[in-house]
């Protein structure tokens, strides 16, 4: 059964954990290209064009999927093997900071817009789209969760299923 507690993780939740692994973070860091956010090494930079919290947290996310999940420089994305590690990193910062669970516990709370949904979850209204169209790709137009069901087609809703 799922905990309908507030499970949202925030910034410094993610400096913490960066921390607690022996990561660095370098916040407001000013690339020359469109870059946000960077992993090298133990080593995260944040780009000083992250204008939100909730903007950082996503960055933040994914650069620490960078570190549990990829290896090399993947900078090259015509490399099908570097497309496949940033997938990886973004899955990884998607479950952590969303998750099957986060999509549930914000409808329990009563989001019922993406706006609504990405400030209850904190993280922007983009990073939720993608996570929705991540889940939609992996699972297909629905999934069941416990006793809840999400459709990802048509529209993104949930149900609470019931035993007759």
């Amino acid at each position: 059964m799922i905990s309908m507690e507030v499970i949202t993780i925030n910034y410094e939740k993610l400096l913490s954990e960066a921390d607690d692994h022996c990561i660095s973070v370098d916040e407001n860091i000013p690339f020359q290209s469109n870059l946000k956010g960077l992993y090298i090494s133990g080593n995260i930079a944040l780009s000083n064009r992250l204008e939100t919290t909730s903007e950082r947290s996503c960055i933040l996310a994914e650069e620490l999927g960078h570190h549990y999940t990829s290896t090399g420089n993947i900078l090259d994305q015509s490399v099908t093997e570097n497309r496949k590690q940033e997938y990886r990193a973004r899955l990884w910062a998607y479950n952590k900071l969303i998750g099957l669970t986060g999509i549930i516990t914000a409808y329990e709370h009563c989001c019922r817009s993406f706006h609504e949904m990405a400030d209850y979850l904190n993280v922007t209204e983009k990073f939720l789209l993608d996570t929705i169209n991540c889940y939609k790709n992996k699972y297909g137009l629905y999934t069941i969760v416990d006793n809840y069901i999400i459709y990802f087609e048509p529209a993104l809703s949930v149900g609470k299923l019931t035993s007759d």
